[in-house]
């Protein structure tokens, strides 16, 4: 019992952390509200680089209300489920980032760009997987087989979340882990090196 709650704990927010992001939030953004630019110099994304359309993707899933700006409960809600929520609720969540156009569904237009995303900010850090010899269309590809299962074309929130607990190897490519402990950290680091 006392290993579970240790492990529980370990998953959570620490207070501190939580004041850091919180003294990082209004020093960035004054106003209490983070727009999609300021999203982007927030976690250090140039706003032209490899990274930006996953940043705008995760934006939009971090917007909650769908108003355009995050306010700092929508920003810890989302942080509070990556490190807490299981994994169907990580699930829905990486759902609602693929779901570009909010529609209910992931087409083949809108996977190949979250997957070209991914690969692209991953490329430097990729280790040598059976996902490293895929192209992003063939990976594409071999999700949507092994996802949709009406043949519809589209992946709606069910198909997407049976498909991913059900292939390991999905799972890994559909899940997306974001890990703000560590930019925390590194926020930390590089104010105390000033």
């Amino acid at each position: 019992m006392g290993q579970a709650q240790q492990t529980e704990n370990a998953e959570e927010i620490d207070v501190k952390a939580l004041q850091d992001m919180y003294k990082k939030f209004v020093t960035e953004c004054p106003s209490g509200l983070l727009f999609l630019h300021e999203f982007k110099r927030f976690f250090g994304v140039d706003p032209t680089g490899e990274a930006s359309d996953y940043a705008e993707n995760m934006f939009r899933a971090f917007d909650s209300n769908m108003d355009n700006t995050i306010d700092f409960l929508e920003f810890v809600a989302a942080l509070n489920l990556v490190f807490r929520g299981d994994m169907e609720h990580k699930l829905r969540w990486s759902f609602k980032v693929y779901d570009r156009d909010s529609n209910g569904y992931v087409d083949k237009d809108e996977l190949r760009s979250i997957i070209n995303s991914i690969y692209r900010v991953k490329k430097g850090t990729k280790t040598e997987t059976d996902e490293s010899n895929l192209t992003v269309d063939d990976a594409v590809e071999r999700i949507m087989q092994a996802v949709d299962s009406d043949g519809d074309g589209c992946i709606n929130m069910e198909e997407f979340i049976r498909g991913a607990q059900q292939d390991p190897w999905v799972l890994n490519m559909l899940k997306l882990d974001i890990n703000p402990a560590l930019w925390v950290d590194e926020q930390r680091r590089k104010s105390a090196s000033f």
